[in-house]
């Protein structure tokens, strides 16, 4: 006969790893593109990462500071709407231009003006729209 042995099944707490420095730097250079592909101005680009637009001026030459843990979120749902983007449209242009498009979902506003509310939560539900859009996983 056998010996059984008890095989722990009971899963473990979530415990997501937080965004390290050289990851959320990484985010912001990416974001910079990003801006750049959807011709975001400096005082916009400024209000979506919530910081004043002489600070994001001085970040975008190199002169990174330290970031907080809302601008690491705010950069990973800049990171996920762009992911989405690509996922849904096939033609890069298309998903670069949606963001200006006027869009039902958000009461006839484009998706920017959304975001441009300045809360990450106005990044999210762009974020989620996108991601419920494109079927999530």
């Amino acid at each position: 006969m056998a010996n059984l042995q008890l095989i722990e099944t009971t899963p473990s707490d979530f415990s997501p790893q937080p965004i390290t420095e050289e990851e959320a730097r990484a985010m912001f250079r990416a974001a910079l593109n990003l801006f750049r592909l959807w011709d975001i101005t400096d005082d916009h680009a400024a209000t979506l990462l919530d910081m004043s637009v002489r600070t994001f001026r001085r970040w975008k030459t190199g002169d990174l500071g330290n970031m907080s843990r809302d601008m690491k979120a705010r950069l990973s749902n800049l990171m996920g709407i762009y992911k989405a983007l690509r996922l849904i449209f096939h033609e890069p242009q298309r998903g670069y231009s949606w963001i200006k498009a006027p869009n039902a979902a958000f009461g006839g506003r484009p998706a920017i003006d959304v975001m441009l509310g300045g809360e990450l939560t106005d990044l999210m539900r762009v974020r989620r729209y996108l991601d419920a859009e494109r079927g999530a996983w």
